[in-house]
């Protein structure tokens, strides 16, 4: 499909895989899309400075650049900033029919006309998969053209909504763009009297045209006498900022405006210095709207759907975009005047390139989409079609192309390109899948895992994607032919785990999970050393996992938890040293004084293994990023091994070599090496099966402990 991508200063159309429907959204074709003079305009020029002009103004990032050196390496950094000079899609408003419904979606049926909103998913593209919370029905007789602008119709409505004005009071917009010429209409439809305020005598004219009942500009006129004349001295009872300015006397100039207790509605994006005298002797309210109202930024809402009681929140984000949409077919909104250029999707870097440089710039811009059939949706796009199945090399299909994949595993495949070729990507988004492709050379990119389970020319697929779906992925592969290399972990509960085991029981295919630190160069030092221990061992392990809030998806039922996602490479590694079964556990946790800190997250696990030996793990999320991620000791014989988040090794009472590194190295390269060697030799496994089922059975023993 068609698909705006920015890139280094400019608007470009690209063909990307086209999306799949997600359980929780609807697949849309869309019609017409909206353009964001202000947003937009704003993304494309920062896409063309330089690296280091973004670092000079960004210095937080170039802090966290930094942490990310210390910890992952150069490759790491270098992998990120080759992500942030790829195209990124754009957009956030659009309209279209619905030709595909998730699993989960009752309300909605193929064929309905809807507008969708969301940055990141209503994009400019030919094709969008839009959660339902954020997909409202067009009314019948509504053109969609004038659908396509729910989203900025949205923001505007809430500015007017937390502004909270009553019929007949004085209120100014400052900004009369796209956002400014909406809340102007909403304004007098609600018995407001408005004043417009901007430095463009066009624009103001447009608002005039528009029910505007007054109107200032602001380059011309002291906005403060002329404010004073319209309300005979007192002031306005609000101020509603849709202004993008870099100025801080417009924050100024509002709350000079405002009379006694009034208040100052942010919208737009302003200079945000301010004097407290401006807003102290009148004592007035400051309120920031954000975007389209209650539930944005709130995956709860947006990515799962769970609506909020409407007798607790009235208004939310859909139910702001459903009434703007009625307003508009009830014709008590006109955007007649303010749609000033309509363009075909193929024309959209005209369509910027107008937003950039003319001097009289359009309110609102659409780019209109061909109403082709819809039948073959191609969800698979070619980068490299030369790159061919060959017996020296292992064809790798990498599935989930986030950020770990792309930071660890492909700069790995990279530097083992002697035994891999990185033969497709395949990601949900569309354009993350092109970009990772095109970085390093695959033959194609796609968001459809059957386009990989069907392709004879892949070998071996890598699960990187969000740990509910490691298991069935593992097994489809599996029972189509190819080898599985699976981040960890394997399954999310026993009974998904004894399905992946008879699936390679009955396959024989190679298979191994991310249980990487048993392949670390540190890991089988200290092994050799152990390994011929006369008497049974104590092992203590200390993970400083660090702080994830509590409604990250690790915590849900896509990741399983902490100790199920995290804590399982470490039992494994206890396996590797022990080479023993597990005879006893025993599991505590803290008690937690406040809300945001889950027990599950801070625990002390000891293992008691058949050889006699004892492992404990000390997992918690209490920590300080300042002290390594994670240290070990092995108390054995006499002797004491000890190693230092995988950046070095130390022995007390044995001589070990001297093995250090600037970064930690938990092993995952090694990893891949064996795993070759593994598929080559047709020896399956790299990781004892054994081991794996019981590091794996180890997490679920402690998570269910922790339920108690």
């Amino acid at each position: 499909m068609k698909q705006v991508l920015i890139k280094k200063g400019q608007a470009i159309v690209s063909d990307v895989p086209a999306p799949l429907v997600s359980d929780n959204g609807v697949l849309v074709k869309v019609l017409y899309s909206c353009i964001s003079a202000g947003t937009e305009i704003m993304g494309v020029n920062e896409s063309g400075k330089s690296i280091v002009k973004k670092a000079m103004e960004q210095p937080e990032k170039v802090k966290k650049a930094l942490n990310m050196l210390k910890n992952q390496g150069f490759g790491a950094v270098l992998n990120k900033v080759t992500d942030m000079e790829s195209g990124k899609p754009t957009g956030y408003s659009a309209s279209g029919i619905i030709i595909g419904l998730g699993k989960n979606i009752k309300d909605l049926k193929i064929g309905d006309r809807v507008a969708c909103a969301g940055a990141g998913i209503a994009n400019h593209a030919e094709y969008i998969d839009v959660p339902r919370s954020l997909v409202m029905k067009v009314p019948d007789g509504l053109n969609m053209d004038l659908a396509s602008t729910v989203t900025v119709g949205g923001i505007a409505m809430q500015g007017v909504r937390r502004a909270d004005l009553r019929l007949g009071e004085i209120v100014a917009v400052i900004g009369m763009g796209i956002m400014g010429q909406l809340a102007v209409q909403m304004l007098k439809a609600s018995g407001c009297k408005v004043i417009g305020i901007d430095i463009d005598d066009r624009r103001l004219g447009i608002a005039k045209k528009t029910g505007c009942d007054f109107t200032v500009n602001s380059s011309k006129l002291n906005i403060i006498e002329e404010v004073d004349k319209i309300t005979e001295g007192f002031g306005i009872d609000a101020a509603i900022i849709t202004a993008s300015s870099n100025s801080n006397q417009i924050l100024s100039q509002a709350f000079n405006i405002c009379r006694r207790k009034g208040k100052v509605v942010l919208v737009g994006v302003v200079g945000n210095e301010y004097k407290r005298e401006d807003m102290y002797q009148k004592e007035l309210d400051f309120i920031i709207s954000t975007s389209y109202g209650p539930g944005r930024y709130d995956p709860t809402y947006e990515e799962k759907c769970i609506d909020y009681p409407y007798a607790y929140v009235r208004w939310t984000e859909n139910r702001n975009m459903e009434e703007y949409l009625k307003l508009l077919s009830e014709k008590k909104i006109n955007l007649k005047p303010l749609i000033e250029r309509v363009y075909p999707l193929d024309e959209a870097a005209k369509a910027y390139e107008e937003l950039k440089t003319s001097e009289n710039k359009p309110l609102i811009v659409l780019l209109e989409y061909d109403n082709e059939d819809s039948n073959n949706i191609e969800r698979k796009v070619y980068i490299n079609r030369k790159l061919l199945k060959t017996d020296q090399k292992i064809n790798v299909a990498v599935i989930g192309a986030g950020g770990f994949a792309k930071s660890m595993h492909l700069p790995n495949l990279r530097k083992l390109s002697d035994i891999y070729n990185i033969y497709a990507i395949m990601s949900r988004t569309g354009t993350n899948a092109k970009a990772v492709a095109e970085q390093y050379g695959a033959k194609y990119a796609t968001t459809d895992y059957n386009e990989i389970l069907n392709d004879d020319g892949v070998d071996m697929v890598m699960i990187c994607t969000r740990h509910n779906l490691h298991a069935s992925m593992s097994m489809e592969a599996m029972k189509n032919g190819k080898a599985v290399f699976v981040e960890k972990p394997m399954a999310l509960d026993k009974e998904e785990m004894e399905e992946v085991l008879q699936v390679i029981g009955e396959t024989k295919m190679p298979y191994t999970v991310g249980f990487n630190r048993r392949f670390s160069r540190y890991a089988i030092e200290a092994k050799k050393h152990i390994k011929n221990r006369i008497n049974p061992m104590i092992i203590n392990y200390q993970m400083n996992a660090g702080y994830i809030p509590l409604d990250c998806w690790v915590h849900t039922g896509e990741g399983g938890g902490r100790i199920i996602g995290e804590g399982c490479h470490i039992f494994d590694l206890f396996d590797y040293f022990t080479d023993s079964k597990i005879l006893s556990a025993s599991v505590d946790s803290i008690n937690s004084k406040t809300k945001n800190i889950s027990p599950k997250d801070n625990v002390v696990v000891t293992l008691k293994y058949e050889d006699g030996s004892l492992c404990t793990l000390t997992y918690t999320s209490l920590g300080n990023s300042t002290y390594p991620k994670e240290f070990c000791q092995i108390y054995c014989d006499g002797n004491i091994i000890t190693i230092d988040d995988y950046k070095k090794i130390s022995g007390y009472g044995l001589r070990l070599p001297n093995i250090e590194s600037g970064n930690s190295e938990k092993g995952q390269y090694e990893e891949l090496k064996e795993f070759a060697k593994a598929i080559k030799n047709g020896t399956n496994y790299t990781i004892p099966i054994w081991q794996v089922k019981q590091a794996t059975n180890i997490s679920y023993l402690v998570e269910r402990e922790l339920k108690k």
